[in-house]
């Protein structure tokens, strides 16, 4: 498949159009999706009237199409579940700024995408939708929350899908796909009108893509300062794609394959990221394996209290719409769980958990001031099979009680039951909590023959570094990628 800008450019030079475009994905989906369960809804007749109706104002992508993550992206008179079955019939009433900015960029939105209920797990499975599988073999998970996302571009339904990013969610399916995964600076992208800080900041929305333009020409074309936001970040006004190319020799890259939570990393990622720093050193980087002194527990645990904090308000918030309190069966065992966890955490709890996010962030701010970029592994193993869901039978009984379990019982058991699912991507979510911009590149394909990534983690505001590297990469062929469209 062509680069979105490359298809961009054809629709402005007429050599096709916009609905041939679209039209030819929404074929590809038809034949592809079926065996991959990431598309969960689509928007034929009025994607198809919007193309027509297309004007060329000089949109960096104009008559490109694109699918939309199922969680967080609202476009309004589409589907609005949250992979939940409680919101199964729940519209958009409206369409979110990131939303509009796509579209403001010359997308055509065909639908949405496969993700797990509200966006919890690093796999694609929710009760509402089914499981999403892995082009690379439909065997394995594409990964999560943005699953269906990756799955649609790995397997070539369309070139570039948006997805966001709360513990990792764009870069673990960008690792276990073989895609580039940015999860941009804090306050970088649009947010609101319905929500200003998710996740308390830690989640962003953004995309998964096939090349490293794209990625720059996307950040160009999202990136703003809203004087309502939360969080704000200056912009980039030398422009991403401009300076792609503008990478200065002599940075210096701490590197480390140690989990931040003593968890076990495979081989295979450690040769990864061996293989990562080899090449960096043979370019004139100067590598040194180093790590922040950072209490990665801590920080996961914090993690953990704040998503049972929101989950227990926005199940409050549901309810209040539905005019009846959420039932136990209406949602998931772990959204249940984390809601009745979040019940008993004190506001002061939650906020010694904000106030560790921002200490950190200040460990890292001087760490990169030793260090121009971080590089880690992006997950400590490649996907999981579709079958495994990550928890133990005896915690999945437990998450169905919780109820009867003291508040730290339940807390304690919010961390064991993850455990499994955190082995396998224990390296994502510091950035999340820090606000930093993280990559995650396709540089690796196990023995088995599925990809696994490496991260690189830049101070904030530096998503230029970054690219640039991430550009040094795939002109050197370093990645890999699936060759051709997905076929069986």
């Amino acid at each position: 498949m062509e680069s979105a800008l490359k298809l961009a450019e054809q629709v402005r030079n007429g050599t096709v159009s916009a609905v041939d475009l679209a039209e030819a994905a929404y074929a590809r989906i038809a034949e592809m999706n079926p065996r991959l369960n990431a598309v969960t809804a689509t928007r034929q007749t009025e994607a198809l009237a919007e193309a027509a109706a297309l004007q060329d104002k000089g949109q960096p992508f104009l008559g490109v199409p694109i699918l939309i993550k199922g969680l967080g992206q609202s476009l309004a008179g589409t589907p609005n579940t949250s992979g939940s079955r409680l919101l199964a019939n729940s519209v958009a009433a409206s369409t979110d700024f990131f939303v509009q900015r796509l579209q403001q960029a010359g997308f055509i939105i065909l639908g949405q995408t496969n993700v797990p209920e509200f966006g919890f797990k690093n796999i694609t499975d929710s009760q509402l939708y089914g499981n999403a599988h892995n082009p690379w073999s439909r065997f394995y998970s594409p990964g999560g929350s943005s699953g269906g996302s990756a799955a649609s571009v790995a397997s070539g339904m369309v070139p570039l899908a948006a997805a966001s990013d709360g513990g990792g969610s764009i870069r673990i399916p960008a690792s276990w796909s073989g895609l580039i995964g940015l999860k941009p600076t804090r306050g970088r992208v649009p947010v609101g009108p319905g929500d200003w800080r998710s996740w308390q900041g830690a989640a962003i929305n953004f995309a998964l893509t096939r090349t490293v333009k794209d990625t720059a020409a996307l950040l160009d074309a999202m990136q703003v300062v809203q004087p309502a936001a939360a969080f704000q970040t200056p912009l980039y006004s030398a422009g991403y794609l401009r300076m792609l190319n503008e990478l200065h020799p002599g940075l210096t890259v701490a590197y480390s394959t140690t989990s931040p939570v003593g968890t076990p990393v495979s081989k295979e990622a450690v040769a990864a990221v061996e293989d990562a720093v080899k090449f960096l050193s043979d370019h004139g980087f100067n590598v040194t394996e180093a790590r922040p002194q950072v209490d990665g527990v801590a920080l996961m645990r914090s993690y953990y209290a704040m998503n049972a904090g929101e989950t227990a308000a926005m199940l409050d918030e549901i309810g209040s719409g539905l005019q009846r309190p959420v039932a136990k069966n209406e949602v998931e065992p772990l959204t249940w769980a984390l809601a009745e966890t979040g019940k008993h955490i004190s506001a002061a709890d939650y906020s010694k958990t904000l106030a560790l996010w921002d200490q950190t962030g200040y460990t890292m701010a001087l760490f990169h001031e030793q260090y121009d970029l971080y590089l880690t592994p992006t997950t400590a193993d490649s996907a999981p099979r579709v079958d495994d869901p990550l928890i133990s039978p005896a915690h999945a009984d437990q998450l169905r009680e919780i109820e009867q379990l003291a508040p730290r019982d339940q807390q304690q058991l919010i961390y064991d039951q993850w455990l499994p699912a955190l082995t396998r991507s224990p390296f994502t979510q510091q950035a999340n909590l820090t606000g930093q911009p993280a990559i995650s590149l396709p540089t690796h394909v196990t023995a088995a023959g599925l990809p696994l990534g490496v991260q690189l983690t830049a101070n904030k505001g530096r998503e230029e570094l970054l690219l640039q590297v991430a550009r040094l990469f795939e002109r050197e062929n370093q990645f890999q990628m699936m060759d051709g469209e997905y076929n069986g």
